[in-house]
């Protein structure tokens, strides 16, 4: 037993890499050409990709909601845990880095289970709602700018059915939250949302430190 979560240094994540990490061909070579592009950084860490396919089973997800797909990483683990009639939506802004995810979609086989909508994300979640699609989808994964992240948040609910799951990414902000010296509006953002999520009667929640913290919450 531990009071406190464990730090990861770098051995011990290679250790943790080296013993659990169960990561396909096509994810990891995915992983490694976007490891190469000028905003590679914005990608989840193969761990947490890993943890994201486990979310989908336990949570039985048909129906997964991502907001923020960039190269394509979260979204091919997710849907090649989802049954073959599952259905991912995927909202980006950008055409160029979701080119290099059709492709490693394509691959693994999963393309048919994406629907990728370009644009901004806030329009694309106000269209599903007026197309009806409040409260049938199973799960909410929300990585995207975090100055829109309340929106994100209150939309994402709306679309999620009783019981399912919203993970939101980035909420530890690479300990920026923590550092009273750091006050852009991107990490206020972060802040304020920690804080609501964490008051907010219409979830259960749980924020764990994986990758650059994920928190998790499950609508009541």
């Amino acid at each position: 037993m531990s009071r406190r979560t464990t730090q990861v240094d770098d051995t011990l994540y290679d250790y943790l890499l080296g013993t659990s990490l169960r990561e396909s061909d096509t994810l990891r070579r995915l992983r490694e050409e976007t490891a190469g592009l000028e905003k590679g950084h914005m990608q989840i860490s193969p761990e947490q990709g890993q943890f994201m396919a486990l979310l989908v089973e336990l949570v039985g997800a048909r129906r997964v909601l991502e907001v923020g797909t960039f190269t394509g990483y979260s979204a091919l683990a997710m849907a090649s845990a989802m049954p073959r009639d599952g259905e991912l939506v995927a909202c980006d802004l950008s055409e160029e880095w979701t080119s290099v995810a059709r492709r490693y979609w394509a691959e693994a086989g999963v393309l048919g289970r994406i629907d990728l909508r370009i644009g901004p994300a806030a329009e694309t979640l106000s269209s599903l709602l007026d197309d009806g699609r409040a409260q049938t989808f199973d799960m909410v994964f929300i990585d995207a700018d975090k100055k829109g992240l309340d929106g994100y948040w209150e939309r994402g609910l709306e679309l999620l059915r009783p019981g399912g799951l919203v993970a939101v990414d980035n909420t530890l902000w690479h300990g920026k939250v923590a550092d009273s010296s750091v006050d852009d509006a991107a990490t206020r953002a972060i802040r304020a949302f920690n804080l609501k999520v964490r008051d907010d009667a219409r979830v259960s929640m749980s924020l764990v430190p994986i990758g650059d913290g994920l928190t998790l919450a499950r609508k009541r």
